[in-house]
This record gives structure tokens, sequence and C-alpha cells, in this order.
């Protein structure tokens, strides 16, 4: 039975942005933005009020003075209640907003082809779906809080200047200065933020790599070949931050400077109009000119902050939310139609798939970044046809193989019929349906694979198991277990299946990893089920116990094999021999190893 839907194909989704984010939680926002702006003006008069308290005091009006010291602690009590709703509302609603950004990007991430991966490095993944969505809700929360403090400091330099002229005209001028500071800085700090985030996704995806191969790296000697990379890499790094925060020391430097100087002379020119008989300066002017002459450094010190935060949002906004973009992050194509019974049949209408190999840069100027943003240059460097018009059929729960040379061709029909490669033209027919238009439910479920090289939760034996199916009764789980050759190993742990195979199934042998990636496979019971070099990391006898396994799922589903030694595959209904992209052959083991020469010197080198 076929389900269309309404539509053809599913509407993409919109670019989302932040805001999308927020909204989920615009009133403890708002909450949190008010309660900021209540201490924020807490600070305000508790300053002008510790000044006239100071002035009171000058002239013995002790009653007058205590009675303001006394609302001045009761500002600050109230402004300590106020701190404690902040943090509360920062942390809880902060970590809602991270897991939300977190598992939508994720959810993205999902959704991207093999071809995407193949084009990007790990690290490239890890700093957008993780560490960038944290970095901008810090960012956020430190631009409402200091653009708060900023307040406090304009309000203070403003109420000063309207103290006395004089005074006011040298603060506007110092304003203005470091504002136009800051502004270059600015300019030069976002091209240089970008550099060494990019340069630290290089940092992110080494050391993966460097952990995830650590006995590769050992058993072949490659230490010193891969600290001189990570050194590299790291002083490419190293060099990129220190041009980075010079550039911004050399800023800061001649900012505070200038203002370190004039608030001095402010306070100069505060003494001399005090020390003048015309009255130009009363004693509780000058306190609060005395007790917030380090408002117009909080002023432009808190723009500097403000500033590197909105750059951290843009620079962090602009990577997390290129992974919606289609244009470097290519994501999964699947149709609207749903077939509720699969039966197996797969077919290759005139085929043609060329792999291309793409260079990406990065913008490397500030010009160039104005211009293409986040987004990769890509340019196309090589590119081989794999093939061309290849035609072929298999029936329905019959087992067949592929096999060739090196380069031929097996894998990559393997990941066509799977959707994981998109044909460049001609049709890939699954019972008829183009799988171009299947839905992906539909797809995924009815195709198991098993590749060569399978990943292994950090997970429990069983929990990564009942990841394939996850109702399976503990008497599917053992059956899976037995077909897969795995129940002799899992007899020996003390904790059965219950035990952790730790990240990358790394307490695990390359065998038991393929075992149990076999028995997912088993338990999923999928229609058609693909196996990709599976039994390559096997000894001989669970190699031939996981042929036995596969044999007792003949007739049942439709099993394609993808084997280097051609000796696990004697017993296959069919075999296609590949060469260079073509279907040189088709028959069984006995009939290929009679009449095809070249068929027949594989078998023979292989068993020497």
């Amino acid at each position: 039975m076929i389900i269309k839907s309404m539509e053809t194909k599913e509407k993409i989704a919109k670019k989302p942005n932040i805001g999308k984010y927020l909204k989920r939680y615009k009133m403890p926002i708002f909450l949190y933005i008010f309660i900021t702006i209540l201490t924020g003006v807490g600070d305000v008069f508790r300053a002008i009020i510790l000044a006239n308290a100071v002035e009171k005091i000058t002239i013995n009006d002790f009653h007058m003075a205590t009675i303001m010291l006394w609302i001045v602690l009761a500002i600050s009590l109230f402004q300590r209640v106020g701190y404690y709703l902040l943090n509360y509302i920062y942390y809880k609603y902060s970590n809602k907003i991270m897991s939300d950004l977190n598992l939508d990007l994720a959810k993205q991430a999902f959704k991207l082809n093999s071809k995407t991966y193949n084009d990007h490095d790990t690290g490239t993944f890890v700093q957008r779906i993780v560490e960038d969505p944290a970095r901008i809700v810090d960012s956020m929360a430190t631009i409402v809080d200091v653009t708060m403090e900023m307040l406090t400091a304009f309000i203070m330099i403003i109420y000063i200047a309207t103290l006395n002229l004089w005074i006011s005209l040298v603060l506007i001028s110092l304003l203005i200065i470091g504002f136009i500071l800051e502004y270059y800085r600015v300019k030069i700090r976002r091209k240089n933020r970008y550099i060494v985030r990019r340069k630290n996704d290089e940092i992110n995806s080494l050391t993966t790599e460097i952990v995830r191969s650590e006995k590769d790296i050992k058993s072949l000697g490659l230490e010193e070949e891969l600290s001189q990379v990570s050194k590299e890499r790291y002083k490419s790094y190293q060099n990129a931050r220190y041009k980075m925060d010079m550039t911004d020391v050399n800023f800061w430097q001649v900012r505070n400077f200038l203002i370190n100087t004039v608030t001095i002379l402010i306070l100069i020119m505060g003494v001399w109009l005090m020390n003048m008989d015309m009255g130009l300066l009363s004693m509780a002017t000058f306190m609060i000119i005395y007790s917030n002459n380090g408002s117009i450094y909080s002023l432009v010190n808190g723009f500097r902050e403000v500033t590197n935060s909105y750059v951290d949002i843009k620079v962090s906004h602009s990577r997390m939310f290129s992974l919606f973009d289609e244009d470097e992050f290519i994501t999964e194509n699947f149709g609207s139609e749903t077939v509720d019974h699969i039966v197996g049949e797969i077919e290759f209408k005139d085929v043609s798939f060329t792999f291309k190999e793409y260079e990406y840069q990065k913008p490397e100027t500030l010009n160039m970044l104005k211009k293409h943003g986040n987004r990769l240059n890509k340019k196309l460097i090589s590119e081989n046809q794999i093939f061309k018009n290849l035609s072929f059929k298999i029936k329905p729960n019959t087992t067949v193989a592929f096999v060739g040379k090196s380069g031929s061709g097996k894998s990559t029909i393997l990941n066509l019929m799977s959707k994981m490669f998109e044909a460049d033209d001609g049709e890939i027919l699954i019972d008829g349906h183009n799988i171009k238009e299947l839905d992906k439910e539909t797809l995924r479920k009815n195709i198991s694979l098993v590749n060569q090289f399978p990943y292994i939760f950090d997970m429990t034996i069983k929990e990564n198991l009942l990841l394939a199916k996850g109702d399976a009764t503990e008497e599917d789980i053992e059956n899976a277990i037995k077909k897969s050759s795995l129940d002799e190993f899992v007899s020996t742990l003390p904790k059965g299946i219950e035990t952790r195979v730790g990240e990358s199934g790394i307490k695990l042998s390359g065998g038991q990893k393929q075992r149990l990636a076999i028995a997912r496979a088993f338990l999923r019971n999928s229609p058609i089920i693909i196996f990709d070099e599976s039994t390559s990391s096997l000894d001989n006898f669970a190699q031939g116990d996981i042929k036995k396994s596969i044999d007792t799922l003949k007739g049942h589903s439709t099993i394609i094999i993808v084997a280097h030694r051609l000796s696990t595959i004697k017993n296959v209904d069919k075999i296609f021999f590949l060469d260079n992209g073509q279907i040189q052959d088709i028959g069984t083991f006995d009939e290929l190893f009679k009449r095809n020469e070249s068929f027949k010197s594989m078998f023979l080198a292989e068993n020497i």
C-alpha cells in the first residue's frame, strides 16, 4: 500500500535565528532585564545619596547624614536580593536556551548528507553544536549586565556634567575620542576573532583524531610526527590569538592612558574650582566627582565588553546557523512517498555517479569576511567518474555480492542504494519505487547497513542493541547475539550485556565491534541488509560463524555483501564482478571461477 502526502516534497524550513529561542523564555528574560535596570538605578541613587551624606557631615548635620546612610543600606540590601534573583534566572534559563540550541543543531546535523561530513572536519561540527551556543548565551548575558553598568555610569557622567560647564566639555570630548578608538578596534577584532575560531576548530579536530586513533599512533610509532603536526597547529592558533589580543592591548593602552590622565585633570580642575571664592564647586559636588571618577573608564570599558560580546555573538551565530545553509552544509533530501511493505527488490537503471573533491577556503581578510560572511569558498579541484549508465537488478530475498579490485565502485553502489550518496543521473528503484520519492522512514527502516568500521556508542552492549529496536525482548536480544557469534564473548563478561563498551567501543576488539554491529542488524530484521566488508576484522572461525548466520537469513531478506575475501561469498546466489565502474560479469561463484580469468586470479591470489 502506498500513501502519498499532500505535498510531493517537504518545505525547507526557514533558517532559524537566536530570536526564535529567546521568545520561548521572553518573560524570564524580561524579568532579568527589569531587575538589572532596578539594581543599576540603585547604584546611581546610592552614589548621589552617599555624596550628599558626606556633605552633611562636613556641616555637622549628623542627623540627616545618618538617615541618608540608612537609605544607602536599604538600597544595598535591595540590590543584594536583586543580584540573587538575577543569578537564579540566568543559570536556570541560560541552560534551557543552550539545551534547546544544542538539540536543534544536533537534529540538523543528523539531516546532513554523507558527502557533507566527508567535506568537513569533526571540529567544525563539535564547535558549532556544543560550544557556539554557550558562547552566544554567555555573551548575551554579558551585554545585558554591562549595558546596565554603562547606563549607570552614563547617568553619573551626565549628572556630573550638569554640575559644571567646563567639566562637562572635558567629559564629552573624552567620550568621543574613546568611542572612536573602540569603533576601529571592534572592526579589527571581528576579523581576528573569526580567524582564531577557525584555527581552534582545526585544533579540536586534530585532538579528536589523536584520541580516537591512540592505538594506531603507538603501534606505528607516529608520536613524534603527530606531535610536530600538533605543535604547528597550536603555534598557528597561538599566533592568531596573540595578534588579536595584542591589537586589543594596543588600543586599550592608548584609551586607558587618555582616560586616566583626563580623570586626574578633572579632579585637579575640581580642586581649583573649589579653591576659588566664587562658589563654582561645592564639597558635595566634588565628592560626587571624586567618588565617580571611574565612571568614564566604566563607560568606555563597558563599551569594549559589549562590543567584544557582540562580535562573539555575530561570529558564533553565523557559524552555528550555517549548519542550516544548504550551500555549505547540504542535507539529505527525501520524498513524500510512504510504502507500508517492502519486499526487497533493488534495481539500478542507467545510474551515473561522479565523485567530486572540493577545496574549501575560509575568508582570510576583512573585505572577504564582509563579502562572504562565514561561508566557505568552494572550488572544484578534482572529479572522478565512478559509474556511467550502470544497470543491474537484484531479486527480492536473494543473497548477492559485489566484488572487484579496490576503487572499482563496490562501496559506492552500497552508498547509492542506501541513499548515503545521491546519483547524478538515472534511477535507483526499491520494489519499483524511485528512492528519491520515498520518505525517510520508509527508506531507513527497511535497510540495515553494517559498515567495515562500525561505530559503537559509549553505552552497554544491551543499550547499543536497543538502539536498533527499542522494543526488543530479552529473547530477541539473545538470538541476535547468538546469530552474530557474540554470545561466547558476552558470557565471559561479569556484567554480560550490561557491560559498558567505552567511547567508540574502545573496550572491544575490531572483530567484537563488527559482531555487535551485525547483531544490531539482525535485531532490526530489515528486508534489505547490506554488509560492507563487515567480516574483514574477524578470524576464520568467527567468519565462518557469521557466514552461517547470514545463511540463516537467506530467503527472508535481500542480502547484499561487499567483500575482499572471495572465500566468504562462495554460497551467495549471484556475484556481480566489477571492473572500472562497470559490471564485467555476473554469475555464481563456480560459474565465474570457471569462465572469468580476472575473478579466478583474484581468488587464487587471496588464497596463496
